[in-house]
């Protein structure tokens, strides 16, 4: 896989069992993400977009076909392998936050470093470094509850960085914010991803979506590259 590549699919399938039924949700996927790229994965609900990217992130593993996160191919790791991918490569940020409610901003960030055996003062630094980075330097030691719904977000994606992963994979991230807010966390995601990381978004939202460098739709269980402008009719 070329250098810049830090996400490649080859021919990824992937299907579920129902009953009788064997139910196709990913066909035959090919993408690529490169450091410094920032890509929208768009499509109808039920097209398997969170499974793409679960799939990506090392949660599941695909039927067939090969996932590369940059030299690893994943589909010949063993369950902890993954999780050490997933730990040190991988940043997930979900659409519904999953702050821990009893843990303040900055213990919610320390939380991925706890399991990499970071020492607590080197926790504590990061963790402030990331919530100046993400605009929350004012709320370190408030807890989610005190929190609305865009600063939660902002935590998320500071904790999804804490361990400095090379993949930041976002999942509908302004799914649960006001225009305004979604907006601020695009135009993060977006600087993240010149911080010479690769970013994959997916998202509903065409104005989020055109933000991006790259906007690929999933259809009928297959990726293709779309122009931008073709966006606003899915």
């Amino acid at each position: 896989m070329p250098n810049d590549k830090l996400v490649l699919c080859s021919h990824v399938k992937r299907s579920f069992v129902d009953g009788p039924q064997i139910i196709e949700v990913l066909k035959d996927v090919n993408l690529s993400a490169s450091k410094g790229e920032m890509i929208s994965i768009v499509g109808p609900s039920g097209s398997g977009k969170t499974t793409l990217l679960n799939i990506i992130a090392c949660l599941d593993r695909p039927t067939s076909g090969e996932v590369y996160i940059e030299e690893a191919l994943t589909n010949q790791l063993s369950d902890n392998e993954l999780s050490k991918i997933r730990r040190r490569k991988i940043g997930m940020i979900f659409q519904d936050f999953y702050l821990l409610p009893t843990l303040s901003a900055i213990e919610n960030v320390e939380v991925p470093m706890i399991f990499d055996d970071v020492s607590e003062a080197e926790r504590k630094k990061r963790a402030i470094e990331l919530l100046d980075l993400v605009g929350m330097s004012d709320r370190v030691h408030y807890t989610p509850r005190e929190l609305s719904g865009g600063e939660k977000q902002r935590v998320a994606i500071a904790r999804a960085l804490a361990n400095d992963p090379p993949i930041v994979l976002a999942d509908e991230p302004t799914g649960n914010l006001d225009t305004a807010a979604g907006r601020k966390i695009v135009a993060l995601l977006k600087n993240i991803a010149e911080r010479k990381k690769a970013v994959l978004m997916v998202t509903h939202d065409p104005e989020a979506a055109l933000q991006a460098h790259r906007v690929l739709i999933l259809k009928n269980g297959v990726v293709q590259q779309e122009l931008k402008e073709n966006i606003r009719t899915i």
